[in-house]
């Protein structure tokens, strides 16, 4: 398991009775690797992991792992109320061949750092599967800090990346200061990657590389290089599109952007409903600029598969 480069969160691709559909994602999966990502994270809060049951979830990284190019991993996220179904949904993945673990809190309760520690834990020492913390704080109010991560760290071999979400690039230096080479930090709100790699990140976990993945690709990997220029041109070009990736309506709006650029269906489940009216011509419009002004140093994401 290596824990560096481009990962998306992939989308949940729903048939018109909002079954999910299989052979799309099958499909999607494979476009995404063959697009340059290193890997895959299934049943996010991009997934709509919170509307699938036990079994879809299990389905779905089976269906992954059969679709994933050789060498890439499918990491699943493993969010819950509870540890035990948390520890349950963690040894499945790994019986289905999920080669790592995304560990959320529990997405309700916003507990204190005993209590979210314990479920943390829980969940690592149920399988030994390689795992990344997931920190959202503005999502789910609950906030993992730098010191609290390395805490882990150090008392459980098998954590070895974080996905830090809470929008301050600085904790990604406070991170990698006092954990070292022990964990991979990874950017995992779009519209700070470019910073984020600057500070010490080495993989993105990313949401609209679902519609831009070769973009989304040669972004990071410029930025990685430091070739500033060309990292800053398409940046500037991508930022709107990347910004859709930090709204309450983000699954609406990246698979909406899915369906524009032809990869894809903007059905969600329930509760989300998909976008319309202004929100809807907005988000087009957005869109179309994009498709209108693509800067030299973007490359156009290779055709879907039929």
């Amino acid at each position: 398991m290596q824990w560096k480069g481009v990962m998306p969160a992939i989308t949940t691709p729903f048939n018109e009775d909002l079954t999910v559909d299989h052979e799309f994602l099958a499909r999607h999966v494979r476009w995404l690797c063959a697009n340059g990502c290193a890997g895959v994270v299934c049943l996010g809060s991009l997934g709509e992991a919170a509307t699938l049951a036990f079994e879809e979830k299990i389905a779905i990284i089976r269906t992954a792992v059969a679709a994933v190019a050789e060498g890439a991993p499918v990491v699943a996220a493993i969010s819950a109320l509870y540890p035990s179904e948390a520890v349950a949904l963690a040894q499945a993945a790994r019986k289905e061949g999920a080669q790592g673990l995304m560990i959320l809190p529990p997405y309700v309760y916003k507990g204190d750092w005993r209590e979210m520690k314990a479920h943390v834990a829980a969940i690592l020492k149920a399988t030994p599967l390689p795992a990344m913390l997931y920190n959202n704080p503005v999502a789910y109010g609950t906030d993992f800090l730098p010191e609290q991560v390395d805490e882990l760290a150090r008392e459980f071999a098998n954590l070895a990346a974080v996905k830090e979400s809470s929008t301050d690039v600085r904790r990604v230096t406070a991170i990698g200061a006092l954990t070292g080479q022990r964990l991979a930090t990874f950017v995992g709100v779009d519209d700070a990657i470019v910073e984020g790699i600057e500070a010490g990140a080495v993989g993105w976990i990313a949401g609209l590389v679902n519609a831009f993945p070769r973009e989304s690709v040669d972004l990071f990997e410029l930025a990685t290089a430091g070739r500033k220029h060309e990292a800053k041109e398409l940046y500037r070009w991508f930022l709107p599109l990347l910004r859709m990736d930090t709204v309450p309506k983000f699954v609406q709006l990246i698979k909406q952007m899915q369906q524009e650029a032809g990869v894809g269906s903007a059905r969600v489940r329930p509760p989300r409903l998909a976008l319309e009216g202004e929100e809807l011509a907005a988000a087009r419009a957005i869109y179309a600029r994009a498709a209108a002004n693509r800067p030299a140093a973007a490359r156009v994401s290779a055709a879907f598969p039929k």
